[in-house]
């Protein structure tokens, strides 16, 4: 009986393009996924009718593959508004959840338009500083760049000029 259980568990698990460890409990693991959070996690356990508390190695293939339909495909689900990451789409005004590459490369499209129309907040980007009006003065130094000191004179050891 013992065997059978090893020979059924899997060390790791792929969802979504990420490798999921299979020690991992299931609603902690998907949160490896970049765009799914703690509560979008628990929904797609829920959603897909898997124990959320189980283990990722011990799912059968067709936990997983229920598991990667509603990661994959959120928009054949009844998934409120405020669970998305990507709402009021600039192009189509619809709400919609990204994950892994396809939110990478929405952001970096953002970020590029906001820079390119030479709003407030791309500059902010282009140039590495805070976007949200966070304070700057004592925050956010080591973001600027390489960090200038006060040269010292050649020849001078510690305390004498």
């Amino acid at each position: 009986m013992a065997d059978k259980s090893k020979s059924d568990y899997r060390h790791i698990v792929r969802v979504a393009n990420t490798d999921l460890q299979g020690k991992k409990v299931l609603r902690v693991a998907l949160t490896r996924i970049k765009g799914i959070s703690y509560m979008y996690a628990n929904m797609v356990c829920k959603l897909s009718g898997v124990d959320r508390d189980k283990k990722v190695g011990h799912l059968k293939n067709n936990e997983i593959e229920k598991i990667r339909e509603v990661v994959e495909n959120p928009e054949n689900f009844d998934i409120p508004d405020w669970l998305k990451n990507r709402r009021k789409d600039f192009r189509t005004g619809s709400d919609s959840h990204l994950i892994s590459g396809d939110l990478r490369f929405t952001q970096e499209n953002d970020i590029k338009r906001l820079q390119k129309i030479k709003s407030y907040r791309g500059l902010r980007h282009a140039k590495g500083l805070p976007v949200r009006g966070q304070r700057t003065k004592s925050n956010f130094r080591r973001n600027k760049g390489k960090a200038v000191g006060v040269k010292r004179r050649r020849g001078a050891k510690s305390g004498r000029v």
